[in-house]
């Protein structure tokens, strides 16, 4: 019997890359990347197409005689997700995909009473009803976290004035309200939710955290693994003049103080992704010990 097709858009980023991995290592189905740049594709997919987000005949094209598709849809490339979410649905409808998996976040905007303002949250979160009303025969939301993987690179531990390194943050330390895991665990949870349709795709939202953590418990994840890192606490206001692109943080982790990364009432969403998942979630401390030299 041929295996089915899944689709897997933004196949050369974070969550995609881990997705076809894990799609692959479970092996019960044929696995499509979609790229914009295909002749530079490396990864393990089947096959590879060209398909452009912005470009509605190109996914129709990429999307043809698949069963599913996996959307994210990518903010900090200047993306307007709204539309390309759109695009993508309407070229899953008009193709006749079956299950939709949709990349999504929590709607900030809606819970915090438009307090916050953190645009790569909530204009996700608005694509959630054209996929909803799309009238898949199945279609789940999954929820990433904060990666661990957001540790290294422009969020990872800087050389301070003090002579330490480590985080200047707009956020509480002892505070417990980051939902973290490794991002290439997504691939676990969207896998299983392709595997069983009938348990999850009727509009189930899987939210992925393997941990809670405050600053202070990343602190002592590294300190585990021999790594002495400072913390040091700025108000937003002065924070948000560092870097372009750094009010948009400051609202986020203002947003994390008063509801946590997943909000309130997301402990089901949680429990969700990880019976999906199978287990063997990666911990935070582990993964330091394995990436960070």
């Amino acid at each position: 019997m041929e295996k089915k097709t899944i689709v897997v858009i933004g196949a050369t980023g974070s969550q995609g890359k881990g997705l076809v991995n894990s799609l692959i290592n479970e092996g019960a189905f044929n696995v499509r990347a979609i790229t914009r740049n295909p002749e530079k594709y490396s990864g393990k997919a089947h096959e590879v197409v060209f398909g452009d987000l912005n470009n509605l005949p190109s996914l129709k094209d990429a999307f043809k005689n698949a069963y599913g598709v996996f959307l994210v849809t990518n903010f900090w490339e200047g993306a307007d997700e709204i539309t390309q979410g759109k695009n993508a649905v309407d070229a899953a409808k008009a193709t006749g995909i079956q299950h939709f998996i949709w990349s999504t976040l929590p709607d900030v905007e809606t819970i915090s009473k438009s307090k916050f303002e953190v645009p790569h949250f909530t204009n996700k979160a608005k694509v959630d009803d054209l996929v909803s009303r799309a009238g898949f025969k199945y279609h789940t939301f999954v929820q990433p976290p904060f990666y661990y993987q957001n540790l290294v690179g422009q969020m990872g531990p800087q050389p301070k004035q003090d002579g330490t390194t480590g985080w200047t943050l707009p956020i509480d330390p002892n505070k417990k309200v980051i939902h973290m895991a490794d991002i290439n665990d997504l691939g676990k949870v969207v896998t299983g939710a392709f595997l069983n349709p009938e348990k999850v795709g009727n509009g189930s939202y899987l939210s992925l955290a393997t941990e809670l953590n405050s600053f202070n418990d990343i602190l002592a994840a590294y300190k585990a693994n021999g790594k002495d890192y400072s913390f040091t606490q700025v108000p937003g206001e002065l924070f948000s003049t560092f870097f372009e692109g750094a009010n948009e943080i400051s609202e986020m982790m203002a947003y994390f103080e008063a509801h946590t990364y997943m909000a309130q009432n997301s402990d089901g969403q949680i429990a969700l992704a990880k019976e999906v998942a199978g287990g063997n979630l990666n911990s935070l401390k582990n993964w330091i010990k394995e990436n960070i030299n």
